[in-house]
């Protein structure tokens, strides 16, 4: 093999070998948080987003470099949590834009590669941030680019492209006040370059153990006995993937199951906006196959005589696994048909039973449960928006790590018209839905719920998970912490007292109303003596108290 190119075979060890290193260091990554709150965090996220795309290259038998990207590209983007996931969803998918289009990689190619993925990354970002991730791709594709064209050796190129990466993290504390206090190099910047150091690991040739902790599920193909040969209905096992035209309505979706369904058992379909996995089992599979042609060309082919390789248990399970799937369908068919489609529809996430009873009850049509401990994915955001059966429908992602993924739900969006309102707390999500004006159009509603949050200030109380130095206050493992939406604005060892510490930090002359959200480690009653405190601070405020249910945080208070 030539040593200055990366066929698909290569890449693919490299890509997973970069996944792999980026799980191992997950949790160290998460430690470079600049607050040391115990959610979800930066390492988890990344890593969340490139098991997604794991999963779709391990799918993969013998890919083309074309095959491989677009299971990269399409597994990412769908599984993206958080900002940093979604900002390295948006690079991996800018960086196989180029490389799909050829068999071979070189340094030109990467360099090209790599200044795609840099411009896809910055237009996913409305203000983007120096100091950042996008810093050091950036840094790393202009070093791709000016190496390039003399490249001679790629591995030495690669080496020079990841030490200049090294070299750009490692002055984001320069370009970042808040993580120069902290004393860590920014989270994100960190995940990325542990992913190109695990690529280059496998260019190099080194040994990676490349299982991963949630491997997908194999299963096992015996002989099976003629009792079992017997009961088989339909004989032939037929799986594809159908590249797509054009992406496939739901309405297109069900008709296409419902044609299976006539020639064979055991379905299994599943739609993205590029492909569409198909398994079914049928007496004639040219019939499947030759439906399916007409949505598109057709790639990984495999047809199985059931008779001969496969044993009972296999088929059943498959059955079971079809029969769900049948089910879910039948109750989507009956909602399509029964549902009237609303002009309007909303969308939040929520952090707790309470939070989630408070959106329900304002008329919130469907609620992602996450926020702080578990951000929900573009997948999750997807699937929920094809719930609520409405022409235009209002995001609440109600947290500033989630507002990335929705705006990338948003943009894989063709059918609804999707608005995502940019709420960073619940207290902005609630205010937002209490603006909401029937009688206005979806886009005046859209603008007027956008300026309405902007009024609300919110305070969020929790602990500290480790030792550190932030906002010029020295904060030890275990101190209760007041985080306001520019940083910790109280630090002590009692929750009532730093929570209205934090109030009081927040108040000004034109503020009215206090909201208390008290969690599932604060007390009821705690929650009404924090309400008598602040009430008694404040007699001009009104002041409300409610459970909100989260975890993680002993409330949430926003003012207002």
């Amino acid at each position: 093999m030539d040593t200055n190119k990366i066929d698909a075979g290569l890449f693919t060890k490299m890509f997973l070998a970069g996944a792999k290193n980026l799980e191992v260091k997950k949790e160290w990554i998460n430690e470079l948080n600049v607050f040391p709150v115990p959610d979800g965090d930066t390492g988890t996220n990344m890593t969340l987003t490139i098991m997604s795309a794991v999963k779709e290259v391990n799918s993969l038998t013998d890919p083309s470099m074309y095959d491989l990207a677009k299971a990269i590209s399409s597994g990412s983007l769908r599984g993206a949590r958080g900002n940093s996931g979604v900002i390295l969803s948006q690079l991996l998918r800018g960086f196989t834009k180029v490389i799909r289009e050829h068999d071979e990689i070189d340094a030109l190619v990467l360099a090209a590669a790599m200044e795609k993925a840099v411009e896809t990354a910055y237009k996913a970002v409305m203000k983007p941030k120096e100091g950042t991730i996008l810093t050091v791709a950036k840094g790393a594709a202009a070093k791709a680019a000016e190496l390039a064209m003399d490249c001679e050796d790629l591995g030495s190129f690669i080496e020079d492209v990841i030490a200049h990466a090294q070299y750009v993290l490692s002055q984001t504390p320069e370009m970042l006040p808040v993580l120069k206090e902290a004393g860590v190099v920014d989270s994100g910047g960190q995940g990325l370059v542990t992913v190109l150091e695990g690529a280059r690991d496998a260019f190099l040739g080194k040994e990676i153990d490349l299982n991963f902790e949630t491997p997908e599920a194999k299963t096992e193909f015996v002989k099976p006995s003629k009792e079992t040969e017997q009961e088989i209905k339909f004989g032939y096992c037929t799986e594809f993937i159908i590249m797509l035209e054009q992406p496939m309505t739901e309405e297109e979706e069900l008709s296409f199951k419902d044609f299976l369904n006539s020639i064979g058992d055991s379905i299994v379909l599943v739609a993205d906006d590029e492909i569409v996995k198909v398994h079914v089992h049928t007496n004639d599979p040219g019939k499947a196959i030759s439906k399916a042609l007409t949505y598109g060309q057709l790639t990984r082919m495999k047809i199985d005589n059931m008779r001969e390789e496969h044993q009972e248990r296999l088929i059943k399970n498959a059955e079971k696994i079809a029969k769900e799937q049948a089910e879910a369908d039948e109750k989507r068919r009956h909602e399509l048909e029964e549902a009237e489609q609303k002009e309007i529809g909303f969308l939040a996430v929520s952090i707790g039973d309470g939070i989630a009873q408070i959106f329900k009850e304002l008329g919130v049509d469907y609620l992602i449960e996450g926020g702080q401990t578990m951000n929900p994915s573009t997948e999750d955001m997807l699937t929920a928006i094809g719930k609520v059966n409405a022409k235009n429908i209002f995001i609440f992602p109600n947290n500033k790590n989630i507002i990335l993924a929705a705006n990338q739900a948003q943009a894989m969006t063709k059918d609804k018209k999707v608005f995502v309102i940019p709420t960073t707390t619940v207290p902005q999500g609630i205010t937002a839905m209490i603006s909401y004006v029937p009688e206005k159009s979806a886009e005046e509603n859209a603008e007027e719920m956008t300026e309405a949050i902007k009024q609300v200030k919110t305070g969020q109380v929790t602990y500290a998970v480790r030792d550190t130095h932030i906002d010029d206050k020295e904060i030890r493992q275990g101190d209760i912490m007041g985080i306001g939406d520019r940083g910790i604005l109280a630090v002590g060892q009692d929750v009532l007292t730093v929570a209205k510490e934090m109030v009081d930090a927040m108040m000004d002359e034109d503020s009215e109303l206090i909201s208390i959200y008290y969690g599932a480690d604060m007390s009821e009653e705690d929650a009404e003596k924090l309400g008598e405190m602040v009430g008694e601070a404040y007699p001009d405020c009104d002041v409300e108290v409610n459970c909100g249910g989260q975890p993680i945080y002993y409330c949430v208070v926003s003012v207002e």
